[in-house]
């Protein structure tokens, strides 16, 4: 089946996270995709490890964002270079970039300049905190957003606990975010092209995107001056909403509301906490906390994990185990779904990556390109992408160019 994106051209000139991700996306869903990388070593994730893919210089890392794209390498530092990447953009539907904001426009690739030449093309901007405003011009990574947006505050234990402190969240949320952020954005923006005939350009940024996401924190404080307490694994306003230990190992349960409280306490074995008057509501739970985690926990070290996930499963109560990688592979689940992916490497061999969790039951994903190496297509997306004949890709060629 053809992709909903098919026909689609991206020019991804990105690095690292959160543009990679966007472009693979479009990517899995059926737009071509060429990656613009540095001669060389090519995009800096590459050599971000370990650990590394076997018989390579690529890191694990690198390879699980870039799928669905082929490599050009191009010095667009050099007259020439971004001269050859006008060409590319005057026949490109879209280009991604995650360049320090003004870079591209010492170069003559501003958005204002490609769409003079290429009045439909979508260009889309990720920064670290956007085209204008005081910090436009710091460079943005994950760990930072997460700083400043707040998020690190409200994540980690509450201090006075053991490890309390701010805590980042263990994968880069701010980075993945973002790219499906601008990914919705270049959609929305395709979307008003094949209704006006014109392109547009996109400014998404990982400081704005976090501050968007911090809805509860910042409800808190903007409409009841009240901030959002550090609360580890517990939820401030949910209990009980956590970590429990098991016999043998832990896992999580989520209790939001009281009809599914009452359907916990019978659970456990222990109905008459349901009549409690410290039980019954959720703004009571909340506000005797402790006492029934104590009496949870208590009961909860009783039986083995796999028992009391069984049984909480049986009443409908939300609740999981913690798992590892290892687990999250062998989980019965995600093996029915499709969401490990086998794809080729371009040293030789597969690698294994998670899938999209895009479901689309008449246009699917698809896994067309498998890990490209750095500038591997460069012959071929030239010829795509920029119209130019052999003579043109050697002469550029032995200039240095690509």
């Amino acid at each position: 089946m053809a992709g909903a994106l098919d026909g689609l051209r991206v020019l991804d000139l990105t690095r690292v996270v959160a543009g990679p991700l966007c472009a693979q996306m479009l990517g899995d869903l059926g737009a071509e995709v060429a990656k613009v990388e540095r001669r060389g070593d090519g995009d800096d994730l590459r050599a971000l490890g370990p650990p590394f893919v076997e018989g390579s210089d690529d890191s694990t890392y690198f390879v699980s964002l870039n799928r669905n794209k082929r490599s050009v390498s191009v010095d667009f530092a050099q007259p020439a270079g971004a001269a050859i990447l006008r060409r590319m953009a005057a026949r490109a539907d879209v280009l991604i970039e995650n360049f320090r904001t003004g870079t591209l426009a010492r170069y003559g690739l501003s958005s204002d300049e490609l769409r003079a030449v290429n009045p439909r093309l979508v260009y889309c901007s990720i920064t670290g905190f956007g085209q204008d405003g005081p910090y436009a011009g710091r460079s943005g990574y994950d760990f930072v957003a997460q700083a400043m947006a707040g998020l690190m505050e409200v994540t980690g234990e509450a201090d006075g606990m053991p490890g309390g402190g701010p805590q980042r969240v263990g994968v880069p949320v701010a980075d993945m975010f973002t790219g499906f952020a601008a990914t919705v954005a270049i959609l929305a923006a395709l979307r008003h092209r094949d209704a006006t005939g014109q392109g547009q350009f996109i400014d998404v940024n990982l400081f704005e995107t976090m501050t968007s996401l911090m809805q509860a924190p910042m409800s808190s404080w903007l409409n009841a001056a009240r901030i959002f307490p550090r609360s580890g694994n517990d939820s401030p306003v949910a209990v009980p909403y956590g970590v429990f230990d098991g016999s043998d190992a832990k896992f999580v349960i989520g209790v939001l509301n009281d009809r599914e409280f009452v359907r916990l306490a019978a659970a456990l074995g222990h109905p008459e906490w349901a009549e409690d008057p410290r039980f019954r509501r959720a703004r009571d739970r909340s506000e005797h906390r402790a006492a029934l985690l104590d009496r949870m926990r208590t009961l909860l070290r009783t039986r083995p994990r796999a028992e009391w996930l069984e049984r909480l499963e049986e009443a409908k109560i939300t609740s999981g185990p913690i798992n590892t990688a290892r687990d999250v592979e062998a989980d019965p689940h995600i093996q029915a779904r499709g969401m490990i992916v086998e794809l080729p490497h371009h040293a030789g061999g597969t690698v294994r990556v998670p899938g999209s969790p895009l479901r689309l039951d008449a246009t699917p994903v698809t896994y067309r390109h498998g890990i490209p190496a750095p500038g591997g297509d460069t012959d071929a997306v030239l010829a795509d992408f920029a119209g130019m004949d052999a003579n043109e890709i050697a002469a550029a060629r032995a200039a240095g160019i690509v």
